[in-house]
C-alpha cells in the first residue's frame, strides 16, 4: 500500500519561503513519477510542478516558475518543493500525488498560508 505524506506547511508572510516535503512509503519510490499540487479555496485543484522518476525531468507552472523548485531523494524516499518569494495568491492546501504501475495517490495536503 503506497501512503504519502506531506509536511513542511504554515504561515508565512509576502516574500518568505517554505520547503514542502512529502515522504513516501509502500512500493519502489523510483518508480513513482511524483508531482505537487495545489487548491485553493473555491478553485479546482492545479498542477503546481512534477518531476520524473530520476529527478532529471522536471515541470513547473508559469505561475510559480523561477519562484519554485521541486527536487526528490530517492534514497530517502522524499520529494521537496522549495518555495521562494511566496505571494498571497500561493495560498492553497497543497498535496503531492504519486503515479506507480497505473495508479494515483494522494497525501492528504499541508496547508500554506501566505499573507500580505
Amino acid at each position: 500500500q503506497v501512503q504519502l505524506v506531506e509536511s513542511g506547511g504554515g504561515l508565512v508572510q509576502a516574500g518568505g519561503s517554505l520547503r514542502l516535503s512529502c515522504a513516501a512509503s509502500g512500493g519502489t519510490f523510483t518508480s513513482y513519477t511524483m508531482g505537487w499540487f495545489r487548491q485553493a479555496p473555491g478553485k479546482v485543484r492545479e498542477i503546481v510542478a512534477h518531476i520524473s522518476w530520476d529527478g532529471r525531468s522536471t515541470w513547473y507552472a508559469d505561475s510559480v516558475k523561477g519562484r519554485f523548485t521541486i527536487s526528490r531523494d530517492n534514497a530517502k524516499n522524499t520529494m521537496y518543493l522549495q518555495m521562494n518569494s511566496l505571494k498571497p495568491e500561493d495560498t492553497a492546501v497543497y498535496y503531492c500525488r504519486g503515479i506507480v504501475a497505473g495508479r494515483i495517490y494522494w497525501g492528504q495536503g499541508t496547508q500554506v498560508t501566505v499573507s500580505s
